[in-house]
């Protein structure tokens, strides 16, 4: 009894350390963004938190009229969701269709699938660009949301996903009289919300955080993402450290309301993958 309460007290224990570990960047985040530029860039005088904090920072970041925070947030928001949405409509579809698929050659489409996983993003930049260009898509939010609305990752997982669906209940669906379409809509996807919220977290994220594709493709400033907004503070000429600091903490604030909103089909979603096997 006595060895497991002294294990228990040490998988704790080791728990809190690894969590205060992990909450070290944003407290200092936390503590950039509501300090002075004098006490960022001081050495002599640590503080762990400032005395007086300047909470004036967070109203300056979006009043600052060279970094439009406020429209780059939106900016994101928009391509983020978006993304997502269709991601998992286009992905999910693929995927499944993959899995269910009698065709002679769907695996062979799959393989090829799963091939462009291997191939660097560099090598297709310059295409994606030349092509988005002759659309006349640069510094609009077309040319930054339809070139990733197909992600070879999310086909790939959810194909293994829907290897392992049990097959009896879409055999009862068809009974019933329900086609292929009406199938996935109506039984596979409200029976997959752990899964499709673990997908949907991952590509949100991704998308929030890209920076180098809508640093090239939005050349005008209403087109900046929150990332490319969040670059301009750090130039050649000028370092604004309490500006950063402020702004970087702002734009955490839809990463950390979605996943405090997706948190138990997530980790539900995360099982399921199977990628801890």
């Amino acid at each position: 009894m006595r060895a497991a309460v002294g294990v228990r007290t040490a998988r704790y224990l080791v728990l809190s350390v690894a969590a205060l570990i992990f909450l070290v960047p944003f407290y200092l985040l936390l503590r950039g963004a509501l300090s002075t530029e004098q006490q960022l860039v001081g050495i002599d005088h640590w503080t762990w938190f400032p005395s007086h904090p300047q909470w004036s920072n967070f109203a300056d970041t979006f009043r600052n009229s060279t970094v439009p925070l406020g429209r780059s947030m939106i900016n994101s928001l928009v391509i983020a969701v978006t993304q997502t949405v269709l991601v998992l409509v286009i992905s999910g579809m693929a995927g499944y269709g993959l899995a269910r698929s009698t065709v002679r050659y769907a695996n062979a489409v799959f393989y090829l699938i799963v091939a462009t996983l291997l191939i660097p993003a560099a090598v297709t930049f310059v295409p994606s660009f030349v092509m988005v260009s002759s659309l006349g898509w640069v510094s609009t939010l077309r040319g930054l949301i339809i070139p990733g609305l197909f992600q070879s990752l999310a086909t790939f997982l959810f194909r293994q996903y829907f290897l392992g669906f049990p097959k009896e209940l879409e055999e009862a669906a068809r009974i019933d009289g329900a086609g292929p379409l009406r199938t996935f809509l109506f039984i596979v996807i409200p029976n997959s919300w752990g899964f499709t919220a673990a997908i949907a977290t991952i590509t949100f994220i991704g998308s929030w955080n890209a920076f180098l594709w809508p640093l090239v493709i939005g050349q005008d400033q209403s087109a900046w993402t929150v990332q490319v907004s969040l670059s301009t503070y750090i130039t050649a000429q000028s370092v604004d450290l309490s500006g950063m600091f402020s702004a970087a903490l702002v734009s955490m604030v839809p990463l950390l309301l979605m996943f405090l909103f997706l948190q138990r089909w997530i980790v539900a979603g995360v099982e399921q993958t199977g990628i801890n096997e």
